[in-house]
């Protein structure tokens, strides 16, 4: 798998011309799990970092829906390295100890200097059945699989900075600081924000074309007590699982404080935990007389319970102070060059939803990136879909997530957009699940081709028009409420109504119950009545996703295949 190298003024380090066929910007996990699937199919991959790992990244939070995308990831481009990330106990045996355990969303509603209201609050508990995700320690995972792609042959660079990007008809040229040059028959940008591709083509947008405002405050503590431990709800009042189980979101007026523990699985040798405050930066402008740390705490302290948390604690690493996070560029593919993900814009890190994104980005483009190696033919037509996705996944994000902040300071409303969210994050996952299954009884990658025929791509339901309306409703709901057309309740009224009229919602887990149901916990026998809905008695779209699901592990586990 090793490149050529062509020698231009006598070393490598200066003046040396390492062909190769792809060149990616930015050894991320989109990066390097990136150059694993096109190495392993003999793709010659240049991985090239401006940093060095191991270091401090965001994205901590797995899904559901994210373990689907790295099996299917993993079975279509035969990567097993990926099966590492399933579930945190092989995460824990594979990389490293250091792991916590993603067993929920945890959202309780915060006023300032009140005590929370235990009825103001939600959670969904992740069906065992999908998956035990994980709170990914990302120094560790992502300095994993840059090895792991140096292993498959990758040319490896770290603290390369590239100065120039040349691009022609046949190639692109990537000069890097040390005179060092690499040629490439394609480029892929996974260097987030500071993107080298973006500049150069001045593809950022100015303003993002983006609804939602945020930015955030964040490091690692450690320390931090579960909020299990210091709150003061009575039992009869708290969730079915506990608070410091998965990730905790503190809401409060146009903003959350996230608390993302790695010491809460067995065996689990971290003490440390990710925490940060994400806030509208309208109504929370950046201070120019206080420390990051400084400003941390000034809202800490608003908020009783949450400071509890961090009585004796201590930060491990300097904080992070940003501006605006949101960034949206004008276009995400080219000839012969694509942005990847977070190099191509941003919207928040509520809901978790970036690296789930990121893979399906992963997906799209690895997919056609393969033939056209092989046919030479790297035409922009080729790639549109990666494009469209991407802008959809932006789009709709922005809606769900801009909608969040707002409805966070009404708690009806806040648990109407919840609901929302959770209601079709389950069908969601079960239609990339039936690819899946279906990939295996036959290798037929034509199940995971049919994934991207939907009319909206990047809804998390992509096929379903009543998912797209029922959330640009919600939307429109929210913004009215925001602007003073309709008061708290009264858009809350409307969401439930959308949700309790919708044939789509299960009737299993609650969702249509809001006054009773705030924390959902689908059990194994919930999860089995749910089946059974889905399967027999649930609308015509909802029923062929069942069926499929339940025939496809019924056939799986006669050829003996282990599939979930």
């Amino acid at each position: 798998m090793d490149s050529k190298v062509r020698t231009v003024g006598g070393s490598e380090e200066s003046g040396a011309v390492r062909e190769c066929d792809v060149l990616i910007l930015g050894s991320g996990l989109a990066g390097s799990v990136s150059a694993l699937c096109l190495a392993s199919q003999g793709v010659k991959v240049a991985l090239v970092d401006g940093g060095q790992h191991p270091r401090f990244a965001v994205g901590e939070s797995m899904t559901p829906q994210l373990i689907e995308w790295l099996q299917i990831l993993r079975a279509r481009f035969d990567v097993p390295e990926l099966e590492h990330l399933f579930d945190v106990k092989a995460t824990s045996k594979h990389i490293g100890p250091h792991h916590g355990r993603k067993q929920s969303f945890g959202f309780i509603r915060e006023v300032p200097g009140q005590e929370p209201d235990p009825r103001e609050a939600t959670m969904f508990v992740i069906p065992k059945l999908l998956t035990e995700a994980s709170h990914l320690y990302r120094q560790e995972t992502d300095q994993y699989y840059f090895h792991v792609a140096a292993s498959y042959g990758c040319i490896t660079r770290q603290n390369w900075r590239a100065t120039d990007l040349d691009f022609d008809d046949d190639g692109v040229t990537v000069t890097g600081q040390s005179g060092e040059i690499f040629r490439a028959r394609y480029m892929i940008d996974a260097s987030g924000f500071r993107s080298p591709l973006a500049e150069k083509f001045g593809l950022r947008e100015q303003p993002a074309r983006f609804k939602h405002h945020s930015r955030s405050l964040f490091t690692h503590y450690v320390g931090i007590k579960p909020f299990d431990d210091v709150c003061h709800h009575p039992r009869s009042l708290r969730p079915p699982a506990p608070w410091h189980g998965g990730t905790l979101h503190h809401l409060i007026d146009r903003g959350w404080f996230w608390i993302i523990p790695f010491d809460n699985v067995k065996g689990s040798k971290n003490p440390v935990c990710s925490v940060g405050l994400t806030f509208d930066d309208r109504m929370y402008p950046k201070p120019t007389d206080m420390t990051p740390e400084q400003e941390f705490h000034h809202y800490l302290n608003q908020y009783p319970a949450v400071k509890r948390q961090f009585e004796g604690a201590h930060p491990v690493r300097e904080w992070v102070s940003t501006d605006r996070l949101q960034y949206s560029s004008s276009q995400s593919i080219g000839y012969r060059w694509c942005l990847m993900s977070h190099a191509a814009g941003f919207i928040d890190p509520l809901f978790s939803r970036g690296l789930s994104n990121t893979f399906e980005v992963v997906y799209a483009l690895i997919s056609r990136l393969l033939p056209a190696l092989e046919e030479d033919d790297f035409s922009v037509e080729r790639f549109e879909y990666v494009e469209t996705l991407e802008r959809g996944l932006l789009h709709y994000n922005d809606e769900l997530v801009n909608s969040s902040f707002i409805a966070f300071n009404h708690f009806r409303l806040w648990n109407a957009v919840f609901r929302m969210w959770a209601a079709f994050l389950t069908p969601g996952v079960m239609r990339l699940t039936r690819a899946r299954l279906n990939y295996a009884l036959d290798d037929d990658a034509q199940h995971f081709e049919d994934l991207e025929n939907t009319a909206y791509p990047g809804l998390w339901w992509p096929e379903s028009d009543e998912v797209k309306r029922i959330l640009e409703i919600t939307a429109e709901t929210c913004e009215k409420y925001e602007v003073g057309e309709l008061d708290g309740d009264a858009a809350a009224d409307i969401i439930f109504q959308l949700l309790n009229d919708s044939d789509l919602v299960n009737p299993v887990f609650g969702w249509k119950d809001p006054e009773d149901t705030r924390f959902a916990l689908p059990t194994a026998p919930m999860m089995a009545k749910f089946m059974y809905w889905s399967s027999r008695k649930a609308p015509p779209e909802m029923r062929e996703l069942g069926r499929a699901l339940v025939g496809g592990v019924v056939r799986s586990g006669l050829k003996g295949k282990k599939v979930l």
